[in-house]
């Protein structure tokens, strides 16, 4: 099992337990029924949502945006009945699925999601690390360098965290790209 904590946010209790079995064997599931519920359960702990955009209490739209202003990083799946239409040009969304949703798109989208949040943190990992070795670089000595532990260290860390990307970036497609650098725009 993963240890990738993921909330459903739909009111058909059937659905909700459909996708619930679907991917309570791999990843820690928690439900909500409403927008209110969803707003409350929430929180910088979520690492996916898969959203229902018609909730009996509101839309899942204010759910999205709620989720978008207050800074939580997770990805955000639309899993709904809802045709796509221009209004989704602004939502801040990674996935939109049109139901019926079978159980292997289901898991597609959300390994999709995890591989994006994934190698958004190796990217800013490795821009803080680059960042470090940069200014090291610029003011000590190359003997210096070469003798210091932790500088081989962040190094090593930089050359690892490279081949990472590089394997994860493979599994990556177009949209997923878009989808990243989105999100870089709105940081």
């Amino acid at each position: 099992m993963s240890d990738a904590s993921v909330l459903i946010v739909e009111d058909e209790p059937d659905i909700a337990a459909l996708y619930a079995g679907f991917l309570e064997e791999r990843y820690d599931v928690t439900v909500a029924e409403t927008a209110a519920e969803a707003i409350d359960l929430v929180d910088e702990s979520v690492d996916a949502v898969l959203l229902d955009r018609r909730l009996p209490d509101g839309s899942g739209d204010e759910v999205l945006e709620h989720i978008r202003s207050g800074g939580l990083d997770c990805r955000v799946a639309m899993v709904t009945a809802v045709e796509p239409d221009f209004d989704i040009i602004d939502m801040g969304f990674d996935l939109y699925l049109t139901k019926p949703v079978s159980r292997s798109n289901l898991l597609t989208a959300l390994e999709t999601l995890l591989t994006r949040t994934e190698y958004d943190d190796l990217l800013q990992e490795a821009a803080s690390l680059a960042s470090k070795r940069a200014v090291l670089e610029a003011q000590k000595p190359i003997a210096q360098l070469d003798r210091n532990e932790p500088y081989g260290e962040l190094v090593e860390r930089l050359e690892e965290i490279d081949a990472d990307i590089d394997d994860i970036g493979e599994s990556l497609s177009t949209d997923d790209y878009r989808a990243m650098f989105r999100d870089i725009g709105e940081a």
